[in-house]
């Protein structure tokens, strides 16, 4: 699978920013009180610990495919995607 840079409005910044990931699921999130669909993604460009990007569709501005491909090493729990995957 192919890692993607993604541009978006980041709301704890108040800015738009740039960032190299690899995409996860398009699904409610778990931890958000508003169980609206948005876009997870694994966060390579993170300084924190958690590299985990969710977005609400009307952050995101651009997703760009790169030609750079991942490997999934970074999924160390049991997911349930909403997306199937094959990796």
């Amino acid at each position: 699978m192919n890692m993607v840079r993604v541009t978006f409005y980041s709301k704890e910044d108040q800015t738009v920013l740039v960032r190299t990931c690899a995409p996860m699921d398009f699904a409610p999130s778990s931890r958000a009180t508003d169980k609206s669909d948005r876009f997870h993604f694994w966060d390579y460009d993170s300084d924190k610990y958690s590299h985990t990007l969710s977005l609400l569709p009307n952050q995101v501005h651009s997703i760009e495919i790169l030609p750079d491909r991942f490997v999934p090493t970074f999924v160390t729990w049991h997911p349930n995607w909403t997306v199937s995957r094959t990796w």
